[in-house]
């Protein structure tokens, strides 16, 4: 059975590239009975469609690593969240639920602060890589950072997700040279930006691997972190102490002796991110 890779899913139709270019594929009827919808990113087999030879049929899917709601997309080595300190600005608490998506999914997440030509946000920038994240600076403008995240992401399977407006498809035109994809400016009535990208799909990169543009979004809903239940939420943070409260199963809300909030209230931990776990905390608990 011949193998393929999955980079663009649209219609009820599934692109796969194969060893002699991109194919496009129906999915056999078993796959969505047992509820197993391929995505971007997805390993297929597949065999030419006998009715329609220009077609062909995902027979199966090949196990995943990994997968994820938004961005819709399997199989991935890197989320990078473009963030922006200019408008649309992102809101720190849509990176850390995004940090918990990742970091959940077992996926390195990497914060990508882009458009510093408008704004450049130093205190953002050191709340996260003292959480131990990487943080690259860009700007699709002067070409800062371009270089360093063109070599983040070479030979790997990532994304780039975030706000509309925010630069994703700007940063990958130029990453891949001669990729020319759609771009926008921002409303100037509502200062959000405009969707130009509606579907996730991979391109493949010039020095090898893959990067997938995706929709952008201005919320999460509840399910991208349904799945990680309060119990294990802390862990999603890398920068909570593990193992140092007074009781095993601290919340780390309002129990005696914690060592997290003990970090909080000594300027270790960012009291954003605290109050970003809190929040995450209810929104566990409620779901």
């Amino acid at each position: 059975m011949n193998t393929g890779f999955l980079i663009r899913a649209r219609g009820g139709f599934f692109d796969v590239h194969t060893s002699d270019g991109v194919l496009r594929c129906r999915a056999r009827g078993r796959i969505h009975l047992d509820g197993a919808e391929p995505l971007p990113g997805d390993h297929v087999y597949w065999e030419k469609d006998p009715l329609h030879p220009d077609f062909g049929i995902v027979e199966s899917i090949a196990p995943r690593k990994n997968s994820f709601v938004r961005p819709n997309a399997a199989n991935l080595d890197l989320l990078i969240f473009v963030a922006s300190c200019a408008r649309p600005e992102t809101d720190p608490f849509l990176i850390d639920r995004m940090t918990v998506v990742a970091a959940h999914s077992g996926c390195e997440f990497i914060l990508c602060v882009n458009k510093t030509d408008l704004d450049y946000n130093q205190s953002l920038c050191d709340t996260y890589k003292d959480c131990g994240f990487r943080v690259i600076c860009t700007s699709a403008v002067s070409g800062e950072g371009i270089d360093e995240l063109r070599s983040c992401i070479r030979g790997s399977v990532s994304v780039l997700t975030g706000n509309s407006g925010v630069g994703k498809s700007s940063l990958l035109n130029l990453l891949i040279p001669g990729l020319n994809l759609e771009t926008a400016n921002i409303s100037a009535k509502h200062g959000r930006g405009r969707h130009t990208t509606r579907h996730t799909e991979f391109y493949p990169l010039p020095d090898g691997g893959w990067v997938a543009d995706t929709p952008g979004f201005a919320a999460l809903e509840i399910s991208q972190i349904i799945e990680v239940n309060s119990e294990k939420l802390a862990f999603c943070f890398p920068e909570f102490p593990q193992g140092q409260c007074r009781f095993p199963d601290c919340m780390h809300y309002r129990e005696p002796d914690c060592a997290v909030r003990t970090a909080v209230d000594q300027n270790i931990i960012a009291m954003s991110r605290y109050q970003s776990y809190l929040r995450l905390l209810n929104d566990c608990k409620n779901s």
